[in-house]
């Protein structure tokens, strides 16, 4: 999976400075930080209503799980890159966490 995550970010790397008129990635870098947040929340409210109807659903919706799913990883992805970040920092603290009780990992979060 890293691999196919590291591939995404060159692809953004490179996109990032690019034509706004040829890139989706660069038009929304160009149109600022605001506008990426919106995509995000938009994904992630699109990514609650699939899961919602999978729950319950067939094929065709967990499909649709798995696509708006990736949609918000990708405009997640997009956020970070505009903050110059990567989803390396991501891994590492998810692998940080990593055999921590998620309940001792909140707490230490509200201290």
């Amino acid at each position: 999976m890293s691999d196919i995550l590291d591939r995404l970010q060159a692809v953004l790397d490179q996109r990032r400075q690019g034509d706004p008129q040829d890139s989706y990635v660069a038009a929304l870098h160009h149109k600022g930080l605001n506008k990426i947040l919106e995509k995000v929340g938009e994904e992630a409210t699109e990514t609650l209503l699939a899961a919602k109807d999978a729950e319950h659903g067939g094929e065709a919706e967990r499909q649709a799980l798995i696509a708006e799913t990736a949609d918000l990883w990708f405009h997640s992805l997009v956020m970070l890159s505009h903050l110059d970040l990567d989803h390396h920092a991501v891994l590492d603290e998810l692998g940080r966490r990593f055999g921590v009780s998620g309940h001792d990992e909140k707490a230490a979060r509200q201290q």
